[in-house]
């Protein structure tokens, strides 16, 4: 109740600074402030990060500022304003929805998750394994809030087998039985966060990175690129935060959990055999992950040309899930357009947002010399990357991921220009690190979808996050000055 006060009370200070701001700096700042518009600029981006920081309105609604208030103040015509709304990134992620909603439909994230689960066994540990394992995969490629959402009840029906009432009391000391289930629980909502981090579309920060970047910097990362650098960093992630919630901090010492073999059984049995639809959008997804990392290869050596990216690659596949029937007689297609009405069409306005906010600054010239301002107070050097990640970390722990790469790359963006640098080798790493938050159930969805299992204790999410958050910020920072410097230097 009492965060609630607080959040609530942010809000509405949100709500009324925004505006304020605008005004202060419309009237206070002076024209020739670096550049003619950039006044105007300075001051529809503050309304905007103020709003997107206390999140005083909903976030789509906020991002649709830029496209009114451009025009109306000079800064740039509507045609211009609007075309960010329609960047191919934006589609890139609409087609990934797509994909994601037939996975969600048809259940076949569920099958998939409770078959890997299975192949960990039945000991404390390797359930805990199996779904951390089974987790950050689905989490590749569907959002992390709805594979968190999915994968709790199988966890708490697991954990129920062993633990038939929660009774974690806040001083009490932990039984191994307790231990399980809080590493679980933790394991789930982890798991959820990192596997995000593997693929361009696993997790918004990653999609507004890569906007950001062609937007200010005119340079493309592709899929197959991005997992270059995604899927190792998520791998190592994933087996330090195994080692520190199974091994450190919570270990439950089960050689075996009566039941669960059963119990995931069951589960598959209701499932009932592989259905067409299923196997339609096995195939559809198949073929759009392997053009995805392979096409690089397709237009070099079949093509002969860039026919091939990622958006249309992931809108062909998208659109594949309405146009290919289960049952053409009886006009049943894998989708249908009424399923998309819990789509997260927001998030999409998010990036537009964004993209248009970054259009203005850029052309401001106001990231620019923050950038000179920030490389002028301090040397380059990879403990400077080190504390790019550690802020973003920290920050990831009090806002949106999604505002926060919105609003921290592109200073990024400029100290990288003042260094001479490919902004990749400073910007790709703090948006891997906009991802980890382990400490608060607010810090990411995950996390507030498996604290409210009540089989979390703050004290012991905030114990773990704390050592885990320590460990990501060295895990990525090594990535960055070797994998990084590797792929992209």
């Amino acid at each position: 109740m009492f965060g609630e006060k607080i959040f609530q009370s942010a809000k509405i200070t949100g709500f009324i600074l925004g505006p304020t701001l605008f005004l202060l700096i419309n009237l206070f700042v002076p024209e020739t402030f670096i550049s003619p518009v950039a006044y105007k600029v300075l001051a529809i981006a503050a309304w905007v990060i103020a709003w997107w920081v206390t999140d005083a309105v909903p976030f789509p609604v906020t991002a649709l500022l830029p496209l009114v208030l451009f025009p109306l103040l000079g800064v740039m015509p509507a045609t211009k304003a609007a075309a960010p709304y329609a960047n191919p990134i934006i589609f890139l992620f609409m087609g990934g929805f797509f994909i994601a909603l037939a996975l969600e439909k048809h259940r076949l994230h569920e099958r998939i998750a409770l078959n890997l689960i299975r192949l960990t066994g039945t000991s404390g540990n390797g359930i805990i394994l199996g779904f951390m394992i089974a987790t950050a995969f689905i989490s590749m490629w569907i959002s992390n809030t709805a594979t968190a959402m999915m994968m709790l009840p199988i966890a708490i029906s697991v954990v129920k087998l062993i633990i038939p009432e929660k009774n974690m009391l806040p001083g009490q000391k932990l039984s191994g039985e307790q231990n399980f289930a809080l590493g679980l629980m933790l394991a789930v909502g982890y798991a959820a966060t990192l596997g995000g981090l593997a693929t361009i579309i696993g997790t918004p920060p990653n999609v507004v990175f890569i906007g950001l970047l062609n937007e200010f910097n005119g340079q493309h990362i592709s899929f197959g690129q991005w997992m270059l650098i995604g899927v190792p960093v998520s791998l190592v992630l994933i087996v330090a935060n195994y080692l520190i919630v199974t091994r450190i901090l919570f270990p439950n010492n089960l050689s075996s959990v009566q039941g669960s073999a059963q119990l995931l059984n069951t589960r598959l049995k209701e499932l009932g055999p592989l259905r067409k639809e299923e196997k339609l959008v096995l195939l559809i997804f198949s073929l759009t992950s392997f053009f995805w990392i392979f096409q690089q290869l397709f237009n070099e050596l079949v093509f002969k040309a860039e026919l091939l990216n990622d958006t249309n690659i992931a809108m062909a596949g998208g659109l594949l899930m309405f146009i290919v029937p289960v049952s053409l007689k009886e006009s049943k297609y894998i989708l249908h357009w009424d399923d998309t009405k819990n789509m997260g069409w927001g998030i999409l306005i998010l990036f537009g947002g964004g993209l248009c906010l970054a259009e203005g600054l850029a052309q401001a010239k106001i990231i620019e010399a923050v950038g000179t301002w920030i490389v002028s107070q301090t040397d380059f050097s990879i403990w400077f990357i080190l504390m790019l990640i550690a802020v973003s970390v920290i920050l990831s722990e009090m806002m949106s991921n999604v505002a926060l790469v919105n609003i921290f790359v592109p200073v990024v963006f400029g100290i990288a220009q003042g260094l001479h640098m490919n902004p990749v080798l400073l910007a790709l790493p703090v948006t891997l690190a906009a991802s980890i938050g382990f400490m608060f159930p607010i810090a990411t969805p995950p996390n507030a979808i498996v604290f409210s299992s009540g089989y979390i204790r703050m004290k012991d999410m905030v114990r773990a996050g704390l050592l885990l958050n320590i460990v990501s910020i060295v895990i990525i920072w090594v990535a960055s000055i070797t994998l990084v410097q590797w792929v992209f230097g």
